[in-house]
């Protein structure tokens, strides 16, 4: 995985971690309590979002910090910066979906990509996910680049970039909007797929929920792989460092049912992530 540029300060000696640190806790950067807002972003067209076939580029600036997106720890690993935060959630294929159902919290695993500064979620009318019309919800995305080994059990951790977006859902009713936000789904996945692939029936879209949430309330979460050891433990004998971890692609595997003469595509014979475009990016 490349990494994202991210705004954040990752200063070992500003950390003190721990190996029981919930994922929630690690992927959050969001807070409960009230925090410092930062003065309004001017809106940014995302044009060259827009324009990319893939969804890859992200415009300039930032976004607004909110008491939601106020980290109550690490607070020097939290960042706002709108290309950084574009880029994990462009890299990343499977996000989480979460809200509340008959007063009990749900976070359910689904698919998601982005258009501009808004982000489209996959579900089924037949599912939970057609019912959030105009509630809460909040979608987290993570990527893990390794795991870091510590002298002690406190300083074990990981190596991760995380999204967090907190929004109003909206169930995409619009046709045009539901069929482009699905031809982003698909090429969120493999790039150049949805020209080659058959487009879905009118049955099949009438099966299809598309939550749409906007990208207003958004922070970014990023922990190098740096080793966080006490000082006194340094001089203790034991190995410490990070073991990097990366998303790897075999060798792709045609369909038995496949017919004769269909050449296998260059996006599935060099799959990789993130992916490159004609707009360099």
């Amino acid at each position: 995985m490349t990494q994202a540029i991210a705004t954040v300060d990752q200063d070992p000696t500003t950390e003190t971690e721990t190996a029981t640190e919930t994922a929630t806790e690690k992927t959050a950067g969001t807070a409960t309590e009230a925090g410092t807002e930062t003065e309004s972003q001017p809106r940014v067209v995302d044009a060259e979002t827009e324009a990319c076939p893939h969804g890859h580029r992200a415009s300039a600036g930032a976004y607004d910090q909110t008491p939601r997106t106020t980290a109550t720890r690490y607070q020097s690993r939290v960042g706002y910066d709108r290309a950084a935060v574009h880029a994990v959630l462009d890299e990343a294929l499977v996000c989480h979906l979460a809200f509340v159902l008959d007063g009990a919290p749900v976070a359910l695993p689904t698919v998601h990509a982005r258009r501009g500064d808004r982000l489209y979620v996959h579900g089924s009318t037949g599912g939970r996910i057609a019912g959030l019309d105009g509630q809460r919800v909040g979608v987290t995305v993570t990527l893990l680049d390794g795991l870091v080994l510590g002298r002690s059990w406190m300083h074990h951790s990981m190596a991760f970039r995380s999204v967090v977006v907190h929004g109003t859902a909206r169930v995409v009713a619009d046709p045009d909007e539901r069929l482009a936000a699905m031809r982003a789904l698909i090429e969120h996945i493999a790039p150049g797929r949805s020209g080659d692939s058959r487009e879905p029936t009118r049955k099949e879209l009438a099966a299809t929920a598309i939550l749409a949430v906007e990208l207003e309330e958004v922070s970014l979460k990023v922990r190098g792989e740096h080793v966080a050891d006490d000082e006194a433990d340094l001089a203790l004998p034991y190995w410490a460092g990070a073991i990097p971890l990366t998303v790897a692609a075999g060798a792709a595997k045609p369909d038995p049912d496949l017919l004769d003469g269909i050449a296998l595509p260059e996006y599935a014979r060099r799959y990789a992530r993130p992916f490159e475009c004609g707009y360099g990016h």
